[in-house]
């Protein structure tokens, strides 16, 4: 039964993964303005149902299996897609929409925090996706299109980071870089 909840368990994060990973990637590349004639706003449907439903699920499912962070970083970034896609057309200030994405930013930042023990690549990709909402949010209330490029930019990277941790589980690709060797005299304990 163990065996079960482990399997289901690591198919729930590779799932979210993706999900986040997929988005990420539309919604900065949206931003960056790299590809003619595409905007963030063609990432809505993607973020709609994609990063907001697929990943809340994947959020949900994390939860019953009994990972807590997990479960806390899908389901809140599934509702963070699903707000924003939701609220893509409506007309706002673009001081709330700067506030909308600091908040967001803060959500990111915790789950940077608590992601410590979980790796380098777990880490970056929430601390990059941080960063990305963190300029955007003052691009938005500076009405600055530099600082949006380049939360775009983070926030593509960032998916890159997501999508490459969620192949890496099944490929079986490595996630972390090698260890130091110990030195003479130095055992590892463990």
């Amino acid at each position: 039964m163990d065996n079960d909840v482990s399997a289901g368990s690591t198919s729930t994060s590779t799932l979210g993964h993706l999900a986040l990973g997929l988005t990420l990637l539309a919604f900065g590349i949206g931003h960056t303005g790299v590809v003619d004639g595409v905007t963030a706003a063609d990432a809505v449907s993607l973020a709609l149902y994609v990063g907001g439903v697929a990943l809340f699920v994947a959020g949900l499912l994390a939860f019953r299996v009994g990972s807590g962070f997990t479960g806390t970083a899908f389901a809140g970034l599934g509702a963070f897609w699903f707000t924003w896609g939701t609220g893509a057309g409506a007309h706002v200030s673009s001081h709330a929409a700067g506030l909308f994405l600091l908040l967001w930013a803060l959500f990111a930042l915790s789950l940077t925090l608590g992601a410590a023990g979980g790796g380098l690549l777990a880490q970056g990709t929430y601390a990059l996706l941080f960063l990305a909402l963190l300029l955007l949010g003052v691009g938005q209330f500076a009405d600055s299109g530099s600082l949006a490029k380049a939360g775009g930019w983070l926030a593509a990277v960032s998916g890159l980071a997501a999508w490459y941790g969620a192949t890496a589980a099944l490929a079986n690709w490595p996630t972390a870089l090698p260890g130091r060797a110990a030195g003479r005299g130095v055992t590892a304990t463990g």
